[in-house]
């Protein structure tokens, strides 16, 4: 049974996503502050953290990055859940780290939508033909290693969340292939909300920050106007 770590300081939001997760079927653990998130988070290893922006001590996003950085916490998927919901805040916080981003006032039904598609899609997504086992080696020195999350450019390894690797190797494996960014949040992140495709260019600027020569000027990641993203083929 997948353990879920729900973090807030306001009892009654606690009580409200604890009871939903809970009749779905997922263990709950609480935090009421920042400290506490991060304690129980590295004792008792949740599947996955429900983390509020605003908490006592430290707050949400202070605790993402702590669990980002902790190599025993740095794969969890962490769901942001605050009242801030301009787009601004949305992006500081997917760049800090969190994999999705929910505003308050929520829907619970949504909201235990989007922890079971983040259970699902905790694994990198492939076409059937190649196998996660493998290695996939560009002629431009780019190493994608799926077994062990493990990225090189020309020998140098590269630091990566989990999600970018995961998308990353998806554009990688299927060199020329173009796909609409609906699609990526389906394959990468295990759902289908257009309006969350924000999610995708900030994940994508981040990658070709790590593994473009010239970020401003792509050869790698391209982007196919008015429709999404591809790997260049190989030549």
């Amino acid at each position: 049974m997948p353990l879920i770590l729900v973090v807030d300081d306001e009892e009654a939001i606690v009580e409200l996503v604890a009871f939903n997760l809970k009749k779905e079927g997922f263990e709950v653990d609480t935090a009421g502050d920042g400290y506490e998130a991060l304690k129980k988070a590295e004792q008792n290893m949740p599947d996955l953290i429900v983390l509020d922006w605003m908490l006592p001590g430290i707050d949400g996003l202070e605790v993402c990055r702590r669990l980002r950085e902790n190599k025993t916490t740095r794969e969890l998927p962490i769901i942001m859940l605050t009242a801030r919901g301009e787009e601004v805040d949305k992006i500081l916080g997917l760049e800090i780290g969190a994999n999705d981003y929910v505003t308050k006032p929520f829907s619970p039904r949504e909201l235990t939508a989007r922890v079971r598609a983040h259970l699902r899609a905790r694994r990198p997504h492939v076409d059937e033909e190649k196998s996660s086992e493998k290695a996939i080696l560009h002629s431009s020195g780019l190493l994608l290693d799926a077994a062990k999350y493990l990225v090189k450019i020309r020998g140098q390894t590269v630091e990566m969340s989990p999600k970018e690797f995961e998308l990353l190797f998806l554009l990688a494996a299927n060199q020329g292939r173009v796909f609409r960014r609906e699609e990526i949040l389906d394959r990468v992140w295990g759902y289908d909300y257009p309006a969350d495709t924000r999610t995708v260019d900030v994940h994508i600027r981040y990658l070709r920050q790590k593994v473009e020569d010239d970020p401003n000027n792509p050869s790698l990641i391209l982007t196919v106007r008015g429709v999404g993203y591809k790997f260049r083929e190989a030549e």
